[in-house]
């Protein structure tokens, strides 16, 4: 999608929420701070439980997926092979404390990485759908 510049009628593209917020860098950072906040936060026991101890490689595809789905490099999706988000949480009872904790856990890393309060607001809803298609129970 374009919008125009009024003054010379060129196309010039919109950012996606991946550059809105700060790109890699912050893509990251939010991924990362996501998965601290899940690990320290005794409101979070449910999903913590649903993790192996070692979080570094779950970091990673978290970054990953959040980097494509942001309107990022496609990094999770370039996996070979790579699975269905909703194939990889099938396995698990998720209802809706389990997407409560989540949703927890997901805004205040945005709080935490100062993510602008319009783009929280929009990835708030977003996330909230997503998360709320994941339930299992």
């Amino acid at each position: 999608m374009t919008a125009t510049d009024a003054t010379s009628n060129a196309a010039i593209p919109e950012a996606t929420p991946y550059e809105l917020i700060g790109g890699e860098a912050v893509v990251r950072r939010l991924a990362n701070r996501f998965y601290e906040i899940m690990d320290s936060s005794p409101d979070a026991g449910r999903i913590r439980a649903m993790h192996g101890e070692d979080l570094g490689p779950i970091k990673q595809m978290l970054f990953e997926f959040l980097s494509g789905w942001l309107g990022g490099p496609p990094l999770y999706f370039d996996r070979t092979p790579h699975r269905c988000i909703m194939s990889a949480h099938r396995p698990y009872p998720i209802g809706e404390a389990e997407r409560d904790e989540w949703m927890m856990c997901m805004r205040a890393a945005m709080a935490d990485c100062e993510l602008p309060a319009e783009m929280r607001a929009l990835l708030d809803q977003a996330f909230l759908r997503m998360a709320s298609v994941m339930r299992s129970r």
